[in-house]
């Protein structure tokens, strides 16, 4: 399998699809990112931990619509092209 833009594009796809996923209560919480953890004072930093939390809600909130539509051109692309 050659290294080409489409691959680059799938790969990101999928990594968003497999951050889109992670439960909250189910998966998160057990490693101890759950909604409770990473929660600073009024002008702290946030920490590593807490804008990785921030990503993932994000990504599961505004991805959510658009990431059905990229999959579903990805899936007739390769139901097309093989």
């Amino acid at each position: 399998m050659a290294f080409t833009l489409y691959t680059l594009i799938q790969t990101t796809i999928l990594c968003t699809n497999a951050i889109a996923v992670l439960h909250e209560e189910r998966f998160l919480s057990r490693i101890g990112w759950g909604v409770d953890q990473g929660v600073g004072g009024f002008g702290d930093d946030p920490g590593v931990k807490a804008q990785t939390l921030n990503l993932i809600r994000s990504v599961r909130t505004v991805m959510r619509v658009p990431l059905i539509i990229v999959n579903s051109a990805c899936i007739v692309l390769l139901l097309l092209f093989g």
